[in-house]
């Protein structure tokens, strides 16, 4: 007989970790946190606030220009975006300028990045007008702009007019009476606090893996239905229609409802104007896009429509002589600082999480792209205690909530923008609209801010573009774009977020528990094992079995990565045995029918367990694609090594990771002391394949010496 040679498979020993009792960790971190001293305070302000590091180091003849000029561009953009998102928000146009002025001067003092912009934003906005409304529908508030009942062809009409005996209706807030105006912005100012308090909480407790959860397709899905939701709530100011916006869900199907049924009311002037703003925003965006290169500062196409529409507005009275409902007073200076109502709080605490959520995402992302492009590290737990700080202290000022512009922020890293000082500077532009300039936009007609805002979504509404690239990309993120845009769309804002965040899990779930498997085969001359399905010139290993799953193995996938196994190996171990049992049991019955008929007395009958010969003696399971186990995972492998022992097959893993292996070893996989662990774990397929056939050729051995 030759000898079979033995393969030794090579010793890879683990380095011994020692970690240290969790009491000493908390104690140590506990009295490293607790510690005081110059430089430890010194540290933690110049953390808290980065513009004490940067601010000395400024370059003045390097930066200053661009800075400078970014600066005044955004300042311009942000005076009538400021004044058309209040449409949105609900509020007064004088607290959309208090916003982008306090959030612009707490993020330059707070903020890490160079590059964002940060204030009102329009899906925000429009979050936070959905929450004022319904605060105010509840309230017993009319929600006509003009404060006049509804009308019978409108769905969801606010019971009771505002107007009461020609009393205004008001609410006891805080011990005074407040009117429509002042709930609104109570509404809003609390809800910011509710939101900064949130991301601060979310920064202290380092829960910023929340933001995980929101995969890009399900943002790009969630801003494109919100900005079709957004271009629904300003369609009627185009058309001059005095309809409510609709409370619940289905708001776009409801609105465009009630705008078809009361076309025939539609204001011919705010018709004519919203036709012609358009035009020209439309046309100076596309000679913008077309000339970018040429065109060293955007064109102010926003605050060019806004001055000729005052003018025009003002000079032809409009208001008085058409109906065409306009921005009204707009107080200069600022209003006295007060403290958010506790008493709104305890109803919009729900609210402000998606609110919270959406901000700081939006927030960090921004951030971490535009620093990533300009060669530069931010940090993203200081950001989200910036946007905090950035919510929290305005809501004083009555002020609502902000967050990081993708549109803004892309026009300062175009225009040259170095450092924050540019944000200094949009302040400053804005105040001096608070201070000098606010009452010359009283004339300044709705559509007219209702035509900004929905130019600005153009960028988000041609995403419907993308949508095949999409698809051909990847099926699973078409899909989840889909499903969240729809339901944002047709549903509404907060629950289309909520369901694209559980459709995205869903959909990973689905990913693993319908994982890819193949069988591997060797290439020659190798060690190399790859898919036999995907790759040529490869060769299964003889009667070996290696089988990929390319998958985390855990309780929800359990199942399928049984039936992928029995499937791509052709033999179930129950099965197989049972089959073997009923033909014992068949053997038996023959052999005792035959001793019958020999007329054998004894009657006795000695027979084994049919014993069928199968193509593989052994199956090998390739780990490399299992990140990890649960301990339903362990005790799957468990069950598969014993049950294919008793069909007389055997089963080895393979290139496992240490975690895997962590969690083998705590279930004693290994038997004790992991006795087994040198037969049954290999680092490599190649390894495996050969102690396979070695100790399959040593069994067959002692076999044939026993026969002979």
């Amino acid at each position: 007989m030759e000898e079979v040679t033995k393969v030794t498979p090579p010793v890879l020993e683990r380095r011994a970790r020692q970690r240290q009792p969790t009491v000493s960790v908390l104690k140590s971190k506990l009295k490293q946190g607790m510690t005081c001293s110059v430089p430890r305070v010194r540290s933690t302000l110049t953390g808290f606030f980065p513009v004490v590091r940067w601010l000395p180091k400024y370059k003045l003849r390097e930066y200053v220009w661009g800075d400078l000029m970014s600066g005044v561009i955004i300042g311009i953009i942000l005076v009538p975006q400021a004044i058309a998102y209040c449409l949105l928000a609900g509020v007064g146009p004088i607290y959309g300028l208090y916003t982008s002025f306090y959030a612009n001067i707490i993020y330059f003092l707070m903020g890490t990045s160079r590059h964002v912009s940060v204030g009102i934003f329009s899906l925000m906005s429009l979050m936070v007008g959905q929450v004022v409304y319904k605060e105010m529908f509840l309230a017993g508030f009319d929600l006509n702009e003009d404060s006049t009942a509804s009308g019978p062809d409108v769905f969801n009409a606010t019971l009771g007019a505002n107007l009461t005996a020609g009393k205004l209706h008001t609410v006891e807030l805080m011990g005074l009476q407040c009117g429509k105006e002042c709930y609104s912005i109570s509404i809003a100012a609390a809800l910011t606090f509710l939101v900064g308090v949130y991301q601060v909480v979310m920064a202290v407790l380092r829960l910023g893996f929340v933001s995980v959860y929101l995969s890009a397709p399900m943002l790009d899905g969630f801003a494109t239905g919100a900005s079709f939701t957004i271009l629904t709530v300003q369609a009627k100011y185009l058309l001059g229609l005095k309809i409510p916006r609709h409370q619940g869900y289905g708001t776009v199907v409801v609105t465009w409802f009630n705008i078809f049924a009361n076309i025939h009311k539609a204001n011919l002037c705010d018709l004519i104007t919203s036709t012609i703003c358009i035009s020209v925003l439309v046309a100076g965006k596309e000679i913008q896009e077309r000339y970018k290169d040429r065109l060293k500062i955007p064109l102010p196409t926003e605050l060019i429509v806004v001055a000729g529409a005052t003018l025009a507005s003002h000079f032809g009275e409009l208001n008085s002589n058409y109906g065409s409902s306009v921005s009204g007073h707009i107080p200069t200076g600022f209003i006295p600082p007060q403290v958010p109502s506790f008493a709104l709080m305890p109803r919009l605490i729900l609210d402000a999480i998606p609110l919270a959520v959406i901000s700081f995402a939006f927030t960090v992302s921004l951030s971490e792209m535009f620093a990533k492009k300009n060669g530069y590290t931010v940090r993203p737990n200081q950001e989200m205690l910036a946007i905090g700080f950035c919510n929290i202290i305005p809501s004083f000022f009555h002020c609502f909530t902000t967050s990081a512009a993708l549109a803004k922020t892309m026009v300062k890293d175009s225009t040259g923008c170095q450092t924050q000082i540019s944000s200094l500077i949009s302040a400053m532009v804005v105040l001096l609209v608070l201070l000098f300039f606010a009452p010359f936009f009283y004339a300044l007609q709705k559509c007219v801010l209702a035509c900004i805002i929905i130019v600005s979504l153009r960028g988000a509404l041609r995403k419907f573009k993308d949508v095949p690239a999409k698809w051909r990309a990847s099926r699973n993120d078409g899909i989840v774009w889909l499903v969240t845009m729809s339901a944002t769309a047709l549903i509404s804002v907060e629950l289309g977020l909520m369901v694209g965040v559980f459709f995205s899990m869903i959909c990973v779930i689905f990913m693993t528990q319908n994982a890819k498997v193949s069988l591997l085969g060797r290439a020659k001359d190798t060690d190399l094992y790859e898919d036999l399905d995907e790759y040529k010139n490869l060769m299964a290993p003889p009667r070996v079995q290696v089988f990929r799953f390319q998958a985390p193995l855990y309780y929800a996938n359990k199942d399928s990565f049984l039936k992928s196994l029995y499937k791509a190996v052709g033999v179930e171990p129950f099965l197989e045995l049972t089959k073997r049992r009923k033909a014992e049991k068949k053997t038996r019955e023959m052999s005792s029918k035959l001793s019958k008929a020999n007329g054998d007395k004894n009657n006795s009958v000695v027979t084994g367990l049919v014993q069928r010969e199968l193509a593989f003696h052994t199956i090998v399971l390739d780990c490399s694609a299992i990140p990890f186990i649960d301990s339903t995972g362990m005790a799957t492998f468990k069950g598969l090594v014993s049950e294919y022992k008793e069909i007389s097959v055997s089963v080895l893993l393979a290139n496992c990771n240490t975690s895997v292996i962590d969690a083998l070893q705590k279930g004693q996989f290994f038997g004790e002391n992991d006795k087994d662990m040198s037969s049954l774990l290999f680092h490599t397929v190649h390894t495996a394949v050969l102690h396979a056939n070695s100790t399959s050729a040593a069994a067959e051995s002692r076999l044939e010496d026993c026969v002979v």
